[in-house]
């Protein structure tokens, strides 16, 4: 009787596989979204703005659609995107070439 107990015990676990269990990606990922889009919208009013502030900003809108729960991080991301643009254009239009430099 113990026999069948194991074997019933065995049926019901999960089968080992060498791989790391799946877990729940959707929020987290959503999270983690809004937190690198705030992150490339603060580093693109520094460096490379042309590329970080359109990053910025898709990320922000992606993790806002899905719903994030850092929800506020994600504006910041998406706000701070669009200064990035914006300091790029204003750059840009007193350099009056396509590109700018600090060092002028």
């Amino acid at each position: 009787m113990a026999l069948t107990t194991e074997r019933t015990a065995d049926r019901t676990a999960e089968p080992v596989t060498g791989r790391a269990p799946e877990r729940p990606t959707g929020r987290r990922d959503t999270d983690g979204m809004a937190v690198a889009s705030f992150v490339c919208g603060l580093l693109g009013l520094l460096v490379l703005n042309i590329f970080l502030g359109p990053v910025a900003i898709v990320l922000a809108g992606l993790a806002l659609r899905r719903g994030t729960a850092r929800r506020g991080r994600a504006l910041l991301g998406l706000g701070l995107g669009v200064a990035d643009l914006v300091v790029l254009a204003s750059l840009v239009a007193m350099d009056n070439t396509v590109s700018w430099g600090v060092a002028g």
